[in-house]
């Protein structure tokens, strides 16, 4: 009997040496445990739902791994994810809004071509009662929810960079600026935020400022013309990285590499940080779409949880940018197939 009785004493002095000083062992939550009603109370609101998505176009990097995360996430989650892809086509988005509007999902979410192609169904959608989210490039609608980067912002950053490196007699002081789709928002914003800079450094001379559509092909294009007519020219900065590798092509053609500064602001492709070690791009501004993939995934788990009424209310995720100079900040850029965990 004390054998028995020392050997319980025993196993009660090990079981409290083992569990943190003041905390009783762990114990599951109670079926009337507010913890007990978390998990419930999310698949409830969020799985079995429909949620739509209709980008751009699925055939860039940016497209890709915004779908991908996406995907991963809502598939861990129970949320079916119908995905729409008009391939760069603003008449074809515009179609494929339409269509899924007509279908009554759960969520919307789109990346509009340009501030006004959507602007009507977005808010025909909300009237439906189906919440909005915008991506990247808002349109003249304002939805439920934002999703991206403060496109302004973007702009003074890097313009400011471009005058601490051209402005002030350091150099020509030109500078040539390559924007995307001139009616998006990206372009728009982007463009505002610089000019508000270089208005304000005279030393500054905007060269060239025209759209090359995403298109790194004409980018190549306007980028070697503006050197025969500028070869003294500073920077170039271009509103996508993507779009952007054309014209550090024809700066690189051009026998300029190292002369002309070629910045772009990025997704964070990993084929953009490569081109900053090469020397190609003299900085990149990045912004990681495989992280605000994520947050459009949270985006979208508010809405289905909130129960708001479509329209009443807009939030916003604002995704964080990084320069990109060299090697040490690889990590601000991503491979092409991230992990599914986010």
């Amino acid at each position: 009997m004390r054998r028995t009785a020392r050997a319980l004493a025993l196993l009660g002095l090990t079981a409290s040496a083992l569990q943190p000083a003041g905390q009783a062992l762990a114990q599951a939550p109670a079926p009337g445990d507010p913890r007990a009603q978390l998990r419930p109370a999310f698949d409830r609101a969020v799985k079995g739902k429909t949620v739509a998505w209709v980008p751009l176009t699925l055939s860039t990097t940016i497209g890709m791994i915004w779908t991908k995360v996406m995907r991963d996430n809502f598939e861990r989650y129970g949320v079916n994810f119908v995905v729409r892809d008009p391939n760069f086509s603003p008449d074809a988005q515009l179609q494929a809004v339409n269509a899924v509007i007509n279908e009554r999902p759960d969520v919307l979410i789109v990346q509009n071509a340009n501030v006004s192609v959507l602007a009507r169904p977005l808010k025909r959608a909300m009237e439906a009662g189906i919440p909005v989210i915008q991506v990247n490039m808002m349109s003249n609608t304002a939805t439920d929810a934002y999703v991206g980067v403060d496109n302004v912002d973007l702009g003074r950053k890097v313009a400011q960079d471009i005058v601490r490196q051209c402005g002030g007699g350091r150099s020509s002081g030109k500078v040539a600026l390559v924007q995307g789709e001139a009616t998006a928002a990206a372009s728009l914003e982007q463009l505002q935020g610089a000019m508000e800079v270089f208005e304000g450094e005279p030393s500054i001379k905007v060269v060239s400022s025209q759209a090359a559509n995403w298109d790194s092909n004409r980018a190549n294009a306007i980028t070697a013309t503006v050197l025969q007519q500028h070869p003294d020219l500073c920077a170039t900065y271009g509103f996508w990285g993507t779009m952007q590798q054309g014209a550090a092509q024809a700066v690189k053609a051009a026998g300029l590499q190292g002369k002309v500064k070629v910045y772009a602001t990025t997704d964070g492709p990993r084929a953009d940080c490569d081109a900053v070690e090469q020397g190609l791009f003299h900085k990149v501004l990045s912004y990681r779409s495989d992280v605000q993939g994520g947050q459009i995934t949270d985006a979208v788990l508010t809405v289905l949880q909130n129960g708001a009424k479509p329209g009443t209310k807009q939030l916003v995720y604002l995704s964080n940018s990084y320069w990109v100079e060299g090697r040490k900040d690889r990590a601000s850029c991503f491979d092409l197939d991230p992990p599914a965990d986010r």
